[in-house]
């Protein structure tokens, strides 16, 4: 939501890079009880707290009870960057893991979202089995770290970021920050 109303008022091209919050997550996920263990983390609070940031933003939110890992998710993502329905699949996978619990690291899961979204289910499951962007994700995840990428989402433009889900006042003063034109409104 936030992205679009950037494009819509702002001259901006937005460029989607990819980081793992949790790469060491297993293939099958763990609870986010193990995710968190030793960290003094209430899941609870964090669930109530995310669940009003998307509520605020008109998303669905789910009270998730696992992790899995993203790194097949993000290599689809790459794969589909420049396709018609790039955005319809980042959405899917969005609301597969955020409200449908799936395990976004699995190969059947992440096919049946390409195609749902009418991306070429065969090519996607070649994508992922044969893992031909593996290292472009590799690439984004170095990129991130140079760029201090700590969290998600991170806003970066003109070498400053925000880390964080944040309202579009701060967003827009940042590209206002680094000088990004409006749009004329014809």
């Amino acid at each position: 939501m936030r992205i679009e109303r950037l494009q819509e008022n702002y001259n901006v091209n937005v460029k989607w890079m990819f980081f793992p919050l949790h790469p060491e997550t297993p293939t099958d996920g763990a609870t986010l009880e193990e995710l968190f263990a030793g960290r003094n983390i209430d899941i609870d609070a964090m669930f109530v707290r995310m669940k009003k940031l998307m509520d605020e933003e008109g998303l669905p939110y789910g009270q998730r009870t696992h992790t899995y890992n993203s790194r097949l998710a993000q290599e689809l993502a790459v794969w589909a960057d420049s396709m018609p329905g790039f955005e319809a699949l980042h959405d899917k996978l969005y609301r597969a893991y955020f409200v449908d619990r799936q395990n976004i690291g699995s190969i059947d899961v992440l096919v049946d979202a390409a195609g749902s979204v009418g991306l070429d289910v065969d090519a996607a499951r070649e994508v992922l089995e044969q893992r031909t962007h593996k290292d472009e994700i590799s690439a984004h995840w170095e990129q991130a770290r140079a760029y201090g990428v700590t969290g998600v989402p991170t806003f970066v433009a003109g070498g400053y970021g925000i880390v964080g889900a944040q309202p579009y006042q701060h967003l827009s003063g940042l590209l206002e920050q680094v000088g990004a034109s409006a749009r004329t409104t014809a």
